[in-house]
């Protein structure tokens, strides 16, 4: 992926906090990780990571050279391969 900035909206900053993720953590998922999708269902692109011992998905729109991160929240490596197998996610 090429370089971008990150917009952080207040509601995801809020959600981060609420949820006791690590900023820096949750920057180098987006900048760093191979792992992304398109969900079909909420026509959004996803990235997936690691976060300390979790799996973590965070769902993000683009505009020009910008990644805007929506919410992000645990996810189970069961819960993406079912995605993927039902073609819910598709990967990029």
């Amino acid at each position: 992926m090429q370089s971008f900035d990150i917009v952080w909206s207040s509601y995801f900053k809020y959600r981060m906090k609420l949820r006791g993720f690590k900023v820096k953590e949750i920057e180098k998922i987006l900048r760093h990780s191979t792992e992304r999708y398109f969900d079909t269902r909420t026509n959004r692109r996803v990235v997936i990571g690691k976060h300390d011992n979790d799996h973590v998905i965070i769902p993000y729109d683009t505009a020009k050279n910008q990644i805007i991160p929506v919410t992000v929240h645990i996810i189970s490596r069961k819960q993406i391969n079912f995605r993927c197998k039902t073609g819910r996610f598709i990967y990029e």
